[in-house]
């Protein structure tokens, strides 16, 4: 008889519909929710249950998993109308797995923890990618007894798990792995449009980046998506932008100068005018293509990063 927790998730996009289905795989007892009745569809053909409501969900599970796109959410689908906290019982657990600063998740689980609910932080990082497959990391915020408890569905959805400390903690590491990315993203482009102009072959010049001490992560998977011309990540400007916005602020809170975060910010402001909040975040690479009239093309490289 399978005594592992069953849980609700909501918010069921690139990213949670990937999360969501590693825990099917793993054989846990998911019932699911999403304003898109597609997506929840989805998840129904793999074995989740579909729900009403984030309340009919939690309710039926009795603990709650979210991956939502913003703190605005995130409070929506906790504590809204046929939010969470109307299902989930006294005694269950939240575990939020979306992107919040240190001030909101922790007033947000305040709110939780005053109707007797736990609260786990677990954003994860690595892209949408390597959530299908159950290869992201996850960064983890709360008591150490509770995440024990949840650690084997944590361990069905991400290869690795860092407990960071109290809750708040994995909020502030995941704004800056994303600020990272960022400013990587940025940096990739720019190198790229230095060998396109230089009379490099893009390809080849990919490859060398890769092999040398001037690579990241983000150029060895991001930069292939701008080498297709897809740009498809599945991760938007106005994502991007909302994960900068924290870091700005938390660089304010703790006396931190983040020159380059702040300049990389404003690249990202301008790509949001000329592309829309929507366009995809590795489309930022497009300014200076546009800029240049140089695209960045080169043959051989993905339209998506292999799942």
């Amino acid at each position: 008889m399978n005594k592992r927790p069953a849980y609700a998730f909501i918010g069921l996009g690139h990213l949670g519909g990937n999360l969501a289905g590693c825990l099917l795989r793993h054989g846990f007892e998911i019932t699911v929710y999403d304003r898109d009745p597609d997506a929840v569809a989805r998840l129904v053909s793999l074995g989740a249950t579909g729900a009403a409501s984030a309340a009919d969900a939690a309710s039926r599970a009795g603990n709650a998993i979210t991956c939502l796109p913003s703190p605005k959410v995130s409070e929506a689908v906790l504590a809204g109308p046929g939010g969470l906290l109307e299902g989930l019982p006294q005694g269950g657990t939240w575990i939020e797995m979306s992107t919040n600063g240190r001030d909101e998740m922790i007033r947000l689980a305040g709110i939780a923890a005053a109707k007797e609910i736990s609260v786990l932080e677990c954003p994860v990082t690595g892209g949408v990618h390597l959530a299908a497959k159950g290869q992201i990391t996850a960064l983890v915020g709360g008591d150490a007894a509770l995440l024990q408890t949840h650690r084997p569905a944590i361990d069905a959805m991400c290869a690795r798990a860092f407990h960071m400390g109290p809750l708040g903690s994995a909020a502030v590491i995941k704004v800056i792995t994303n600020m990272l990315a960022f400013i990587h993203l940025v940096a990739a482009g720019e190198a790229l449009m230095l060998a396109r102009r230089g009379g490099l072959d893009l390809a080849q010049a990919y490859h060398a980046i890769a092999a040398s001490s001037g690579t990241s992560f983000v150029h060895e998977t991001e930069s292939q998506l701008v080498l297709n011309g897809s740009y498809d990540i599945g991760f938007t400007m106005d994502l991007a932008l909302k994960d900068l916005g924290f870091a700005a602020a938390m660089g304010n809170e703790f006396g931190a100068p983040l020159e380059l975060a702040t300049h990389v910010e404003e690249i990202f402001e301008r790509g949001k005018a000329a592309y829309g909040g929507d366009a995809w975040s590795t489309q930022i690479v497009k300014l200076l293509e546009d800029a240049t009239g140089t695209d960045l093309r080169a043959a051989g490289f993905p339209a998506k990063l292999e799942a």
